[in-house]
């Protein structure tokens, strides 16, 4: 199936255009920093190449780590591009499984790397397409290329998207520093998008004063050399959610818009033994009140008591209205960060490995240095802490802040 586009400048970034139908390399890396249309940008590359007439129709298989997180991030992606390509009216979209079907016969799956078994269930893909591949890990990517092998499909590719976050991370460790072969990488910053509005781009720019480090890793793409670490030690593994009911469970909200992610989080907590469970996230930029509260009540925790931020007293108040009723204000105090940061780091923390964004924050959230001695000071980088800091307001209701509620399971 053919498309005639008649001004490509119209839609597509040079840096994506000038490969757009170069099938080559076996592996492709797009990183950089944020708004810079990477992942647009490879949408569009991969639709148009299952829209061209091979041998046998292409079967992609695009992934996120986190199944839940599909539907509003890159199956939405993918569906915006059809729709602007004009061939969405002609695909068979299953809203059930996230599946489309081309009008050529060519089709789409939409993955979670959290049911692995599900993915191995797929014998045979044409290509792969990684969203935020930095909150994989390098065992969901070998699995991954197993599915590349069948040879009735020519140009085989793997795509990988995301921004860079630290050094440490299995990414910057398995493709920068060894060299692996058959992969080329692009790297692209929010100055390359000719077509981001000059608001977005304002407030890229001015993350330069407000904190410099964080403009390095997310406006200009830079992966990061990692300072001292808050929190050094932390176990990540697959917590059953059932099981975790039998510690107390708390709940905390930490609010953001445009720079700085919302961040909810659901913990348990082992306090006889020390363990701090890090159950649940739903972490998104650029929501809306009501759309915190809908995302609450569809995890299940409408009726909990909820530890929110206090600097944010009308959207609590807003969000109580529509039906969060039991969400309050937290407590905060003087030096109430440091406070929070000593009351973790007396339990040993375990993380579910689908808590992908609060994973990201304890590789990244480091202590400030002096300019002048070098020296680390006792103040930690207001960067990679929105998750963390919900966890802080979570654990209010059993570090002295103020009153809170424990959700006891009844099993």
């Amino acid at each position: 199936m053919k498309i005639n586009i008649k001004h490509p400048e119209r839609v597509f970034n040079k840096h994506i255009y000038d490969i757009l139908y170069n099938y080559d390399s076996p592996t492709e890396l797009h990183y950089g920093g944020g708004s810079s249309g990477k992942s647009h940008g490879v949408v569009q590359k991969v639709v148009l190449k299952a829209l061209q007439p091979w041998d046998a129709p292409r079967r992609v298989l695009w992934m996120r780590k986190v199944g839940r997180t599909i539907k509003d991030s890159i199956f939405e992606d993918v569906i915006r591009c059809l729709s602007s390509f004009k061939i969405l009216p002609y695909c068979k979209v299953n809203m059930s499984d996230y599946r489309i079907t081309l009008p050529n016969g060519a089709v789409f799956l939409f993955k979670g790397a959290d049911d692995i078994e599900k993915v191995k269930s797929i014998k045979a893909v044409s290509d792969i397409v990684m969203e935020e591949a930095t909150e994989f890990n390098q065992e969901d990517y070998m699995q991954l290329t197993v599915r590349l092998r069948e040879p009735i499909y020519k140009k085989r590719q793997l795509f990988m998207m995301f921004n860079p976050v630290s050094k440490a991370n299995w990414v910057y460790k398995f493709f920068f520093e060894q060299k692996q072969e058959d992969v080329v990488i692009y790297h692209t910053t929010y100055k390359d998008n000719k077509f981001l509005d000059e608001a977005t781009k304002k407030n890229l720019e001015l993350l330069i004063d407000r904190d410099p480090v964080y403009y390095k890793i997310y406006a200009l793409g830079e992966f990061a050399t990692l300072d001292k670490l808050v929190f050094p030690k932390k176990t990540i593994k697959r917590l059953n959610y059932d099981e975790m009911k039998k510690y107390p469970n708390y709940f905390g909200l930490d609010f953001g818009y445009t720079n700085d992610p919302t961040a909810f989080v659901r913990v348990a907590v082992d306090q006889p033994n020390k363990k701090l469970y890090i159950v649940e996230e739903w972490v998104r930029k650029g929501q809306e009140n009501d759309k915190i509260a809908q995302a609450i009540t569809d995890m299940g925790y409408r009726k909990e008591k909820i530890m929110a931020d206090a600097a944010e007293p009308k959207s609590i108040a807003e969000i109580r209205r529509i039906g969060v009723d039991r969400i309050q204000a937290v407590k905060k105090k003087p030096d109430s960060i440091l406070q929070g940061i000593d009351f973790i780091k007396q339990f040993d923390v375990i993380i579910d490995d689908r808590c992908v964004k609060v994973i990201e924050e304890f590789e990244n959230y480091t202590w400030q240095k002096d300019k002048k001695t070098g020296e680390y000071i006792n103040k930690p980088i207001d960067t990679f802490n929105h998750g963390i800091d919900a966890i802080r307001y979570a654990l209010e209701p059993i570090n002295g802040g103020g009153p809170g509620h424990v959700k006891t399971f009844k099993l």
